[in-house]
């Protein structure tokens, strides 16, 4: 058998970087997280429209079920961004709900009074442009899961022509919420900005403990829908969420039932905020909750 394609000699050359070990089936050395970041840095262009790329990955990753599912959780994560569904316009404002949401949040982590923030699930890197702004934060980290939002962020921040005092103030690490790392402990505050929502249970469950257990920053905001206002939607269609790759939507009942828990458990605070355009019977269009930690004694 033959195949025949025209292609740059850069894309044939990941192909068989990546195909070359997977026709074999296996590898002759230690497979570990960071052959997930290899594999997604050298099928960026391709393996995710791939017809076979769960067999790819599967065999790539030796076999390894908890790899394979961070590898294919990254490529299905960044389908998700092509598939954008979500409406949430300010109606009479005009303005896109994100970019109040972000400048919120950017608002509270200054009040807060914290130097070192960590964006967790940060996207396409659009708070860390704003906390980069604010000299106030001493250390900036971006994690995300998608390696491509990372790509896309490092080139909208222009990290590499950074001046050098800006440059050594941020970071981006691709990361997953449902494992225990360590590069992101020790920072004084962290945003979660609607990322919970496209999290199964439990993986929930995982991210809570990252989060709250073990990264444990002094003060954590996050941001979900508000799963009541979307009745407000011109498309509205009962059972249908904002976005395709959602997997639950919460009530303000909902989210503060969640945030009162993780509070008693982890030993925080909370208190819970209203995001946007508010309507008297179904309250804001999305919903953050504050958690600060509490001092011992």
């Amino acid at each position: 058998m033959s195949l025949q394609n025209v292609i740059t000699l850069q894309l044939l050359l990941t192909h068989l970087y990546v195909l070359i070990p997977v026709c074999d089936n296996d590898k002759h050395y230690w497979v570990g997280s960071h052959e997930v970041e290899k594999l997604l840095e050298k099928g960026k262009d391709w393996l995710q429209m791939h017809p076979a790329r769960e067999l790819i990955t599967l065999r790539y990753l030796k076999h390894q079920r908890y790899l394979v599912n961070e590898a294919l959780e990254t490529l299905l994560i960044d389908e998700a961004v092509d598939d954008e569904t979500e409406e949430e316009i300010i109606p009479e404002q005009k303005v896109r709900l994100h970019d109040v949401r972000i400048e919120r949040v950017k608002q509270e982590l200054l009040q807060s009074g914290v130097k070192t923030v960590v964006d967790l699930g940060c996207g396409e890197g659009k708070l860390l442009k704003l906390l980069l702004a604010e000299k106030q934060f001493e250390q900036i980290l971006g994690m995300d899961i998608s390696y491509r939002s990372l790509e896309i962020a490092k080139d909208k921040l222009k990290i590499e022509r950074l001046p050098p005092g800006k440059k050594e103030r941020i970071k981006l690490v691709q990361g997953s919420l449902n494992y225990r790392d360590k590069r992101i402990e020790g920072f004084e505050g962290a945003a979660l900005v609607e990322v919970i929502e496209h999290l199964d249970e439990p993986r929930l469950a995982s991210l809570e403990r990252v989060v709250f257990e073990f990264a444990k920053p002094q003060f954590v905001v996050v941001t979900t829908p508000n799963a009541e206002y979307n009745i407000k939607f011109a498309n509205y269609k009962e059972g249908k969420m904002r976005h395709s790759d959602h997997r639950f939507e919460w009530t303000r009942k909902q989210f503060e039932e969640w945030g009162n828990r993780i509070a008693g458990k982890h030993k925080y605070s909370v208190t819970l905020h209203a995001i946007g355009e508010t309507d008297d019977e179904v309250g804001a269009l999305s919903q953050m909750a504050l958690f600060t930690l509490l001092k011992e004694g």
